[in-house]
């Protein structure tokens, strides 16, 4: 079910009908939250539930055991997390792994192909694992106490607003807020509205109308051999997955906070950071800090030797690579964030130029200019288009007037977009978690009227609907 669809409206209007007869008691509040998210989620393939169930019961007894069996915590934890990564080895990775094995095969003369499997790749797999994982880790590190009711565990794993594509709620965060019901404030309701408009506008307004010209380039049977058009298309991109991902993320918290719980920020404004650790301390925070806490650290992290510590950086990164999806084109883009941070840590170049005349927009728009050409990657069908078009974007000769004269007369209204959505963005700090009735007199008036005319845009200007980017991991 997406958010983006009529069937997503009626599902909330009586999903918050209904919600005031079932918050006030645990088990009912908790019951209600789990069928609810459950029929959520299923909408696209019912099989899918006893999925995200088998992951739940693995780390819900595992967590109930560690805490008991302090001898054999370890071992508890180590079948939590091979249970949870075989389940993503088996629909996310299983036919990457084979593919690459014939490749290998093939190259060494081997008449020997593995048949390659037909599983449909569940919708947010990526995201419940992960929430589910930390759920057994945090209790293994003392900084949780398992929960003993099954629907409480559910009602945090399942919990619908954030399952397909989070932001990552931890439990130490959720579960304490699921555990009694605070009546909702109008601050929340405010805040949840203002987040909910604007991230519908991001989706369906500006990263549904990039859609449509970035698709359509990446579709083509060859690339547009021009260096200019190529720049254009993805920096169109750059702001078709922030507006398609943030405006998730928005969408999420505020219906969180229209049921009466506070989900993490998972976007502060990355295209204005000034370096590329800023940058990743601004972009999908729930992730980054996931692999920091989860990953980063556990394999030494910084109190490493230099070598040390820039090959656990690669190490984290590549993982990150392989989460957002099981081909090379991601394992590259993960490639280039790793070389990027590991210079910058070497040569600390975004400080230096920041001290010099302009130096931080100077720093803000290359950090932006490299983050785009890593975007290749990140988009392309394969790894052959995505070779073809970062040569093209490389080539000073690449020069077709034509194609770009096209290109900006049939998007100018994109641009458009584009400008007035980010000044309103940036004006009323839209990417906080804690939005509103605080600030300028002029600023509380206005609110109610800038809604208004989101509102009307979304209905008015929205462009055919897409499935959410972030669907896919």
């Amino acid at each position: 079910m997406q958010f983006n669809s009529i069937i997503f409206i009626i599902f909330g209007i009586v999903f918050f009908s209904l919600w005031p007869l079932f918050r006030k008691r645990n088990n009912i509040r908790w019951m209600y939250l789990t069928a609810a998210s459950f029929i959520f989620y299923g909408w696209w393939d019912w099989r899918f539930i006893f999925l995200i169930i088998g992951s739940g019961l693995i780390d819900f007894f595992a967590g109930l055991g560690i805490e008991r069996f302090r001898n054999h915590k370890k071992l508890l934890l180590t079948l939590s997390i091979i249970g949870n990564v075989g389940s993503l080895a088996i629909f996310k990775y299983l036919n990457f792994g084979i593919n690459n094995i014939n490749w290998l095969l093939h190259s060494l003369g081997i008449d020997a192909q593995m048949p390659a499997t037909h599983l449909i790749l569940p919708v947010g797999i990526s995201f419940y694992t992960f929430q589910s994982m930390s759920y057994t880790i945090d209790i293994y590190r003392g900084n949780l106490h398992p929960t003993r009711n099954i629907f409480h565990f559910f009602a945090y794993l399942s919990l619908f607003p954030q399952l397909v594509a989070g932001p990552i709620v931890r439990a130490v965060d959720l579960l304490p807020q699921l555990e009694s019901y605070k009546p909702v404030s109008e601050q929340q309701r405010w805040d949840g509205l203002r987040l909910i408009v604007f991230g519908f506008f991001k989706k369906v307004v500006v990263a549904d109308t990039l859609a449509i010209t970035v698709n359509a380039a990446f579709s083509a049977d060859a690339p547009t051999a021009s260096l200019s058009y190529w720049w254009i298309i993805m920096i169109m991109f750059a702001f078709q997955i922030y507006c398609d991902f943030s405006g998730y993320s928005d969408i999420a918290i505020g219906l969180g906070k229209w049921i009466g719980y506070e989900f993490p920020v998972n976007f502060k404004n990355p295209y204005i950071s000034s370096s590329f650790r800023e940058f990743w301390q601004r972009w999908h925070i729930s992730l980054s800090t996931w692999f920091r806490d989860y990953v980063y650290i556990p394999l030494g992290g910084s109190r490493k030797s230099k070598f040390g510590s820039h090959a656990t950086l690669w190490i984290t990164m590549l993982i990150s690579g392989l989460w957002h999806g099981a081909a090379w084109t991601f394992i590259l883009w993960a490639a280039m964030h790793s070389l990027y941070l590991s210079v910058e840590r070497l040569t600390n170049w975004p400080k230096k130029l920041s001290k010099l005349p302009a130096g931080r927009h100077i720093t803000t728009f290359a950090i932006f200019i490299l983050t785009t050409l890593a975007w290749v990657f990140f988009r392309a069908e394969n790894l052959s288009q995505a070779m073809s078009v970062f040569r093209i974007m490389l080539n000073p000769f690449a020069i077709n007037y034509a194609v770009v004269h096209d290109l900006v007369d049939n998007n100018a209204i994109n641009v458009l977009l584009i400008i007035i959505g980010s000044q309103l963005f940036f004006y009323f700090d839209m990417d906080k978690s804690e939005l509103a009735l605080s600030g300028s007199k002029f600023k509380k008036a206005f609110e109610p009227v800038v809604l208004s005319f989101f509102v009307m845009i979304c209905v008015f200007m929205h462009a055919p609907s897409n499935t959410f980017i972030y669907f896919q991991f």
